[in-house]
């Protein structure tokens, strides 16, 4: 019998339409995938059963009438627990948010999401307010890796990258101000997709302004284009969010790499230390790319690393969604959270402006980068998952989660599309990540690379298999 939990959106909607399962049956599957898991990795704050289930048994009744609702009628799919969905509390992974609120409004891309039939199985985890690197929080605990629970699962949707790839749904919506849906991609083996900043309306707006983005967390990109068609649409609570796409992501996925110019940096010119499996992985990746018709260069961007630029926009985004809390509110933060929000007070709008002057420099000098190359293809991070409930890998000497995600924090600075593709393990059978970088607007690019990668069997982490999943 087919494992209904292994199985992409787009075969689950392909069974549906021939009758070969139902929306009920995939429903109750991942729902008792997700409690199954929930003890090993921790990738959920809250289960939402009853209401999927009657949500998948009027998706069930839609399609019995040959009347499916939008694209992804009767689909499991989760939700980070920093995006509004009606009905559950956003936490945002915080002891200082009161669960005891309406929550009667939806976030847009979950609202697409409702429209479109979509069943929520439930809301993942996140760090406090995603503010860093990993997934662990005084609310809910430490998240743990699919693949081997003593290492982190990244951050900060971390709860997402498990769920997914463990089965607990194969769709769910992420965040990425700095690397949040791409690092944890990256360290439990699935796809994530960081699209253009406002192609994916966000409400409300958050705290750290335009670096945030929201992205599919997929099995696949043929997955992440099916649910981009629906998310990647405006919505007039969002100011910033971009006009309508021209058509499909799906309708493109096809066009394969043949003739398109590839950047390859290994280490951004040698910026970054890659641990050798890494580097390995990706290389054989990118040769695979060339094999497929793409003009391959080695060559790097013209990019220093703005970190400290980074910094300044980060910290000050932290300390303003945390200016309303008292004293006694405080204390109930993640300890280095309040570190960082403390730092992010002193800067002065001098600093801040200094920070966006090297954002916009650093968006120029990408732009005319992308004049000479269609696609830059980076490893995702130097390195496989580390200890979980740590920020940084220990002994490294390092002190903030920026340190080891050099790859990814600059694609938040210039708003360019950016996705994680899994192309292999390590020693200890830990996924590899190749990050896929286009021009801003071009999204259509990055999904058509990495679909290629897929179809061309380059593209695979392996499935993990924890006790009890």
């Amino acid at each position: 019998m087919t494992e209904l939990t292994e199985l992409t959106a787009a075969r689950l909607l392909d069974g549906y339409r021939k009758g070969e399962w139902s929306p009920v049956e995939a429903t109750r599957a991942a729902l008792e995938r997700a409690e199954a898991i929930q003890p090993q990795v921790n990738a959920f704050v809250r289960l939402t059963a009853e209401d999927a289930l009657e949500r998948a048994r009027e998706s069930q009744e839609r399609w019995r009438r040959g009347e499916p609702r939008g694209l992804l009628d009767g689909v499991p799919v989760t939700v980070k627990d920093i995006l509004l969905l009606r009905g559950a509390p956003t936490l945002r992974g915080s002891k200082a948010v009161n669960p005891a609120g309406r929550w009667d409004e939806d976030a847009p891309s979950v609202a697409r999401l409702r429209e479109h039939g979509a069943v929520f199985l439930g809301k993942t985890t996140t760090p406090e307010y995603g503010w860093k690197g990993v997934t662990d929080s005084p609310l809910s605990g430490v998240t743990r890796n699919p693949h081997d629970p003593s290492r982190t699962a990244g951050g900060s949707s971390g709860g997402s990258a498990a769920a997914v790839a463990l089965g607990a749904g194969p769709l769910s919506l992420g965040t990425d101000g700095g690397g949040s849906v791409r690092i944890p991609a990256a360290f439990c083996g699935i796809f994530a997709l960081k699209p253009t900043y406002g192609r994916v309306p966000l409400y409300p707006a958050s705290a750290f302004g335009t670096l945030a983005h929201v992205g599919p967390m997929t099995r696949d990109a043929a997955d992440a284009a099916l649910l981009m068609d629906v998310i990647g649409h405006p919505d007039s609570r969002d100011w910033s969010a971009l006009a309508a796409p021209a058509g499909p992501y799906t309708d493109g996925l096809a066009g394969g790499v043949r003739g398109l110019r590839v950047a390859y940096s290994p280490s951004l010119g040698g910026q970054v230390a890659v641990q050798p499996a890494v580097a390995r992985a990706v290389r054989r990746a990118v040769e695979r790319l060339a094999e497929l018709g793409a003009y391959v260069t080695e060559t790097d961007p013209d990019l220093t690393d703005p970190v400290e630029a980074f910094h300044t926009l980060w910290f000050s985004g932290a300390a303003r969604v945390t200016q309303h809390l008292g004293p006694q509110q405080r204390e109930l933060l993640d300890p280095g959270l309040r570190e960082i929000c403390a730092r992010g007070a002193r800067y002065s709008a001098l600093d801040y402006l200094a920070a966006v002057d090297v954002r916009m420099d650093l968006g120029r000098r990408m732009g005319r980068f992308h004049d000479s190359y269609d696609l830059l293809v980076t490893p995702t991070l130097p390195l496989t998952a580390f200890e979980a409930g740590a920020e940084v890998p220990k002994g490294s000497g390092l002190r903030r989660w920026t340190g080891w995600t050099p790859f990814t924090y600059p694609f938040n600075m210039t708003q360019q599309p950016a996705a994680s593709v899994p192309v292999g393990a390590d020693g200890d059978g830990l996924p590899i990540g190749l990050q896929l970088v286009a021009a801003r607007h071009r999204d259509d690019l990055v999904l058509r690379a990495a679909h290629a990668l897929y179809e061309a069997g380059a593209a695979s982490a392996g499935r993990p298999t924890p006790s009890g999943s």
